[in-house]
């Protein structure tokens, strides 16, 4: 997954940027550098947030309902979502905000440690975990050594064969589908077709919930919701899907949250072709 060979400028393969980096540049996720003529990963096990959540949070709600998880973050996005609540990481590279090294095999350690506090593994959240797709991979294998689980809660906005790399290990993946036009998707820096692609994939080989953030003009309108319903259940319709509340955040800190009676609005419209529909953040 990473083009070798010499020192050369070279084009990022893990996304959809395709990001030309000259020797020792850094991409748009701030995660990946050109290192001696490869796409390196320079985040690999720099954990900057860790905790034990309720797997309901993430949000999971049809997968192992009750249960803990313990959750990890490093820093870099390839997104740039005007609304993100975790910016001061997402946004961030190595020198502007504080991490730990965490080797797979202690993350792992640690994750099997909290059995008894009722964790099930580890869940890869709150910056992009899969622009550092290998720290994933590796902690993954670990992690299933000990009988756990590995979820994954991403803006699927990664290449296919990056997500080949870590499907095999991984148990639950939560997706953000932040909407359903490629005009919604360009205003927050991402591509519609890339996140299809991935949830194409990923839905026949592991347990997937999709998440819509709501954003007053955004992408609120019922013809939308019908329309990625409709594509989601073509998939299929067992998919749970999450219609979450906005609330103000970094660049849209004057906004107003959105309604909640046009958040259940369009959860009815979503039902009319998806099984399980929740609403959230309300």
């Amino acid at each position: 997954m990473s083009e070798s060979g010499n020192t050369s400028e070279i084009i990022c393969p893990v996304c959809f940027h395709h990001c030309r980096l000259a020797p020792g540049q850094t991409g748009l996720c701030r995660a990946r550098k050109n290192e001696l003529g490869s796409s390196i990963c320079i985040n690999y096990g720099k954990i900057t947030s860790m905790a034990l959540d309720p797997i309901e949070k993430k949000p999971l709600a049809r997968f192992y309902p009750g249960s803990k998880v313990l959750s990890v973050g490093s820093f870099g996005c390839n997104l740039d979502c005007p609304f993100c609540q975790n910016d001061s990481i997402s946004c961030a590279g190595a020198e502007s905000v504080p991490w730990e090294s965490v080797s797979p095999d202690r993350l792992a350690s640690l994750a099997d440690s909290l059995r008894s506090r009722g964790n099930l593994g580890v869940a890869f959240t709150y910056n992009e975990p899969l622009v550092g797709w290998e720290y994933v991979r590796d902690a993954a294998m670990e992690i299933r050594k000990r009988g756990m689980k590995t979820v994954v809660v991403t803006n699927g906005s990664v290449s296919v064969p990056v997500l080949e790399e870590i499907l095999p290990w991984t148990d639950a993946f939560n997706i953000d589908l932040k909407g359903f036009t490629p005009e919604w998707y360009r205003s927050l820096g991402g591509d519609l077709d890339t996140v299809l692609a991935f949830i194409r994939k990923a839905a026949p080989s592991a347990h997937v919930e999709l998440t819509t953030l709501i954003v007053p003009g955004g992408n609120d309108s019922i013809a939308e919701i019908r329309n990625l319903a409709a594509w989601v259940a073509s998939v299929d319709r067992t998919i749970p899907l999450h219609i979450t509340r906005f609330f103000p955040r970094r660049n849209l800190a004057d906004c107003a949250p959105t309604d909640i009676a046009l958040l259940y609005r369009l959860a009815d419209a979503a039902r009319e072709t998806l099984e399980t529909v929740l609403v959230g953040n309300v």
